[in-house]
């Protein structure tokens, strides 16, 4: 068995999808592992340290007799067009308004699977990459408004005066959020939060914050089966949005994180409620990937509304690589150890474990997962001609 790990070629992409950790175990399943050059460099991964962990370096050219890729990033469709056909490419696919890539991978007559889909069941909770990701997405967050922020958070009580500790409001009590909450206390502010879903309530108390929300009866139901939020109503979203907008002008920092799966980010903070905060305020959008939830914000750069600054940094996780290439690779061989045969040291997949079937999205020249495989086409009835007459009418 061939797995071969490429350098990531996404602008800005710094993770890597293979840790020295994860190498050795690996050759250990029974991998020949080959890491191409300089892979894992924005992770401060030397190819030395892959080398010690038994693995091989090698060059992009590896990937062709490949049976195993892992990957951060999805394949470029020349990338895609490079892999073995029948190989299994694992990677955060990130598929949604993306589904020429998708199609370029079934074209190839790859196997791939998408990390994020991974379902949220207990046994498939050391695979979770969305959870490991945005934790460190909403650790890294508070990080860098501190940076921007020009003052201290916590309270400091001096002989030259008592200075206030800063007052920090995280929309979206998610993973992400959550962290986000945590970090932030344990940094000294003054932490409030809000969710659309009413099991984010105690969670964020939990946390020492004070929760924010219109509790009415739509906010009681505003919860998936998955436990994602459900989209709201205009009305909902209206109310909330009133109550938001008095309670962010007091705030100091503000950390957006509202995302749907499939969906444009829903929009939190419009510039009239960023006109009301106060000169030096700061605000950190994670969802600005995904087109943002502030009004203004631009992926990559730091925004001026006034003198608010608005923080647009994708890919908040790749800004803290070591780390995040460590948990994430360990999601990775979490996945693929479950596709191995030990006792063979060969790959042996179960097509129909609930893990590869919701992972899935091609196979055998076909798109496969169901929400991106074209839908069938009905079969016309045996009178066409007539048929189509009595719809005209």
């Amino acid at each position: 068995m061939k797995l071969f790990v490429p350098k990531e070629i996404s602008d800005g992409e710094t993770r890597v999808a293979l840790s020295p950790d994860t190498a050795k175990k690996l050759t250990g399943l029974g991998f020949d592992v080959v890491v191409e050059a300089g892979a894992g460099a924005g992770s401060r991964i030397l190819d030395a340290h892959y080398e010690a962990a038994g693995a091989k370096i090698g060059g992009a050219s590896d990937g062709a007799d490949a049976d195993v890729v892992l990957k951060v990033r999805r394949p470029t469709p020349d990338e895609a067009k490079s892999y073995k056909r029948d190989a299994l490419v694992i990677a955060s696919m990130d598929p949604f308004g993306h589904e020429g890539d998708v199609e370029a991978m079934a074209q190839a007559g790859l196997s791939a699977f998408a990390m994020e889909f991974m379902p949220r069941i207990t046994r498939a909770q050391s695979m979770d990459v969305l959870s490991s990701q945005a934790n460190l997405a909403g650790y890294q967050a508070v990080v860098e408004a501190a940076v921007v922020y020009d003052r201290a958070l916590p309270m400091m009580m001096t002989a030259a005066g008592t200075v206030p500790a800063a007052r920090v409001f995280v929309m979206g009590a998610g993973v992400a959020g959550l962290q986000a909450i945590a970090t932030a206390r344990r940094m000294g502010a003054v932490v409030t939060a809000t969710d659309v879903r009413p099991a984010a309530k105690e969670q964020v108390a939990s946390l020492g914050a004070k929760f924010i929300a219109v509790e009415d009866e739509e906010f009681k139901a505003a919860e998936t089966a998955a436990g994602y939020a459900k989209e709201m109503s205009k009305e909902y979203q209206a109310k909330q949005a009133e109550l938001v907008a008095s309670h962010i002008a007091k705030q100091d920092i503000v950390i957006t994180t509202a995302l749907i799966p499939g969906r444009p980010a829903p929009r939190l903070v419009t510039t009239e409620m960023i006109a009301a905060m106060a000169p030096g305020s700061v605000i950190v959008d994670l969802a600005v990937e995904r087109g943002g939830n502030v009004e203004g914000a631009r992926s990559g750069e730091v925004m001026r509304i006034g003198d608010v600054s608005i923080v647009g940094y994708p890919n908040m996780a790749g800004r803290i690589a070591a780390t995040a290439s460590q948990l994430y690779a360990k999601n990775l061989v979490a996945f693929l150890e479950t596709m191995v045969d030990k006792e063979s040291r060969s790959l042996k997949v179960d097509w129909n474990d609930e893990l590869v079937k919701a992972t899935l999205l091609t196979r055998e020249g076909k798109v496969v997962h169901p929400a991106f495989a074209p839908k069938q086409p009905v079969e016309a009835p045996a009178d066409a001609g007539e048929a189509s007459k009595g719809e005209a009418q």
